[in-house]
């Protein structure tokens, strides 16, 4: 399965898909990029004249890479045969160590911890455009 289809079989759109493309991925893992947009919709409030990307669309973007992509990799076969696959996600301590900017374009590394009964727990980073280590935690899911 090619990073296109995979993404294609996301229950994502935009404004809500934080996935541009997926530069590898295997049964151990998945790296895929995103770059936000200036004019995303939750710069206007976050902050006022300061623009900054909340954290918890950093952690959708870790969620959407690193779990829901590496998990329809995994689970290929049985997603095909599914009209409209249901997704759990949860995570848990994930810490933030610097701000993201309109504009910028942002890495995700997930490594697979553990794959069994249709979970995926995921160890996460995402870093920004100069390699620095933005946020990292543990990111579960199930896909139904």
């Amino acid at each position: 399965m090619t990073s296109a289809e995979i993404i294609a079989l996301l229950p994502y759109q935009k404004p809500f898909l934080f996935v541009d493309e997926l530069t590898s991925i295997s049964e151990n893992g998945v790296t895929g990029n995103y770059t936000f947009e200036k004019a995303a919709f939750f710069y206007e409030g976050h902050f006022k004249g300061n623009p900054v990307t909340p954290g918890v669309i950093l952690t959708e973007v870790m969620a959407q890479i690193g779990v829901v992509c590496l998990g329809i990799f995994l689970l290929k076969d049985e997603i095909l045969q599914l009209s409209a696959p249901k997704i759990a996600l949860t995570s848990n301590q994930i810490d933030f160590f610097l701000p993201v900017f309109p504009g910028e374009k942002v890495t995700v590394i997930s490594e697979k911890e553990f794959f069994r009964f249709n979970k995926l727990k995921c160890k996460v980073q995402l870093f920004n455009a100069s390699k620095e280590l933005v946020c990292r935690g543990f990111i579960s899911g199930m896909i139904k």
